[in-house]
């Protein structure tokens, strides 16, 4: 028995050796993505002179809430740690005790105004507040006409898309054939990190298109984009039933669920940007994300041949390869880009060519498999319905491009 039981242990060991992990790279640009400390913030409800303010709910970030004078209140955001990138995130609720007309100053510390709010009745339909109710205060802050009542208001700088939304959209799209709804693995904090494999037909062989999204947890544009690229790569159509056939998808729409839920700006439960982690896997969402596409291209022999990565900026714009590093697909994102403004009347794609200088997901893509991956960017007040029509028609126009491939 004892010998039997060594014999397993090696065997493991072997195999366990033997199976293919992430690469180990190196960039003329390297971060320190080791974990740092965050800031979590109190979940509580505020009572200040009949105004009401809460943060207790998934993707909320409110860190305080005082008066100031007889007609204004302050809501004051502070990132979960510091240095961070400007997306500086907020999400409560706010209500009264009777009608009121109030000031609403947005204060941050360490950072500067940059979404302009949304609110909500139910969290779920959102509307632009008039730009005439806003002023700017100072270099970061910004004042805010509102009307409150008894009734609870939602007021956030973007739509809510918490971790649960994500996973009822996951769910909705395992109801096709195609799609096997599964998990990538377990977040800092414990959360799931949903994945999507979609295919028809027998697996092995196929090339891969991996499609990543919300690294960073404001940037919901993106996220937008995404479900509607993924919704048209499963639309009941010719050119959507044939690519499926040719390829198979594999589909990460979460990357950062305890960024999201805890209403972070930036950054995952271990106080680091994610999309800088590419190259050290020290975050064990990133670790566990590029084990499982490395793993999936293994064993059913899948070459990786598009990477394409979903995020929200200021302006719609695409992050690619210049001409010194052939892809797989070398030349493919020009005659994609060519074909969506095509598709598009009056619009330009805003083509922003790089090489490899930072660990991100792009990079890494092409160091791992050489294959061609881009950073599709949305702008944070991209109208909501082109965010959707564009998502859409970039899929309509790889798709095309791939199955005349070979």
């Amino acid at each position: 028995m004892i010998r039997l039981l060594i014999f397993l242990v090696l065997m493991l060991q072997i195999i366990a050796c033997g199976a293919p992990k992430p690469g180990q790279f190196t960039y003329p640009e390297p971060v320190d993505t080791s974990t740092r400390p965050i800031e979590m913030q109190e979940k509580k409800t505020w009572t200040v002179a009949g105004v009401y303010a809460d943060n207790q709910f998934d993707a909320a970030r409110l860190n305080d809430f005082t008066q100031l004078d007889d007609s204004t209140w302050q809501a004051t955001i502070r990132p979960e740690n510091f240095p961070i990138n400007m997306s500086p995130w907020y999400a409560f609720r706010l209500w009264a005790d009777s009608t009121i007309s109030i000031n609403l100053r947005l204060h941050y510390e360490n950072g500067r105004h940059r979404y302009p709010p949304k609110i909500s009745t139910n969290g779920r339909t959102w509307q632009p507040i008039d730009s005439t109710a806003m002023q700017p205060v100072d270099s970061t802050d910004l004042l805010v006409k509102l009307d409150l009542s008894t009734d609870t208001i939602f007021f956030a700088a973007q739509e809510l898309v918490p971790s649960r939304d994500v996973e009822s959209w996951c769910s909705l799209m395992a109801l096709h054939p195609a799609v096997t709804y599964g998990s990538a693995g377990i977040s800092k904090q414990g959360r799931n990190i949903p994945m999507l494999i979609i295919n028809e037909g027998e697996p092995k062989g196929k090339e891969m298109v991996v499609v990543l999204s919300r690294q960073h947890p404001p940037e919901v544009t993106g996220y937008f984009a995404m479900q509607a690229f993924v919704e048209e790569l499963l639309a009941d159509k010719p050119l959507s039933n044939a690519f499926r056939k040719k390829y198979r998808i594999l589909v990460f729409p979460l990357m950062n669920p305890d960024g999201v839920d805890n209403g972070h700006w930036r950054h995952n439960a271990g106080g680091i940007d994610l999309n800088r982690d590419w190259a050290y896997y020290r975050q064990p969402e990133v670790r566990q994300v590029t084990a499982r596409i490395v793993q999936e291209a293994h064993e059913f022999k899948n070459p990786v041949v598009l990477g394409l990565d979903f995020h929200s900026t200021w302006k719609d714009l695409y992050y690619t390869f210049d001409e010194t590093l052939p892809s797989v697909l070398h030349g493919y994102k020009d005659y994609w880009l060519q074909g969506i403004e095509e598709a598009l009347p009056g619009y330009k794609a805003d083509d922003r060519p790089n090489g490899l200088n930072q660990p991100i997901s792009k990079t890494w893509f092409f160091q791992q498999f050489r294959a061609e991956s881009v950073t599709y960017e949305i702008g944070d007040n991209t109208p909501r319905d082109f965010v959707r029509r564009k998502g859409a028609v970039a899929a309509i126009e790889m798709m095309e491009l791939m199955i005349l491939r070979n």
